[in-house]
């Protein structure tokens, strides 16, 4: 079943720990397709932790709203369900750094709570790119399925039926 945009949501747990290798991987990624994102589709992204706006390109930051806690009790906290949920939304799209730490544990905990979760595999810094496999196997066992930011994007362009959005993302990824 396809996504619809308008029940989706971005999250990035840590998008910028430590300016390190994370920084680094997610800057080469798919990082720059956020802005399309929210251009398009009005997909609201969250940047949860360790997030330094100086880090990132303005243009990355204007799509970002950063929520200050802490990226392993997101899920405990109230104001941040209830927000979610006024904004009817359903669908997260989980990514940030590290993969077989807070972004692991954070998605088994939004789908204990009936969240249908995306890992954003392009958006997803391992620590140990060794475990990145398990951590996959493990998540798909809990039905918590990859893709990338590329494939959401053309996921809530095919799901709007509007033959004129999806030429435009088309071009744009192509």
């Amino acid at each position: 079943m396809l996504a619809d945009p308008h029940h989706s949501c971005i999250v990035l747990l840590n998008p910028t720990r430590g300016r390190t290798d994370a920084l680094a991987a997610l800057r080469s990624g798919s990082l720059f397709l956020l802005p399309v994102c929210h251009e398009f589709f009005a997909v609201p992204q969250f940047a949860v932790g360790a997030y330094e706006r100086d880090a990132l390109p303005d243009q990355i930051t204007a799509s970002l709203e950063h929520v200050d806690l802490d990226a392993l009790t997101l899920w405990r906290d109230h104001r941040f369900a209830e927000r979610l949920a006024r904004a009817d939304l359903s669908v997260i799209f989980l990514g940030g750094g590290f993969l077989e730490e807070e972004v692991l544990i954070a998605a088994l905990e939004a789908a204990r709570q009936g969240y249908d979760i995306r890992l954003l595999a392009d958006m997803a810094v391992a620590r140990l790119e060794a475990d990145r496999g398990l951590v996959l196997d493990r998540l798909a066992h809990r039905g918590i399925v990859a893709t990338t930011i590329r494939q959401a994007l053309l996921e809530w362009a095919v799901s709007l039926g509007d033959p004129a959005v999806s030429r435009r993302i088309q071009g744009l990824l192509s």
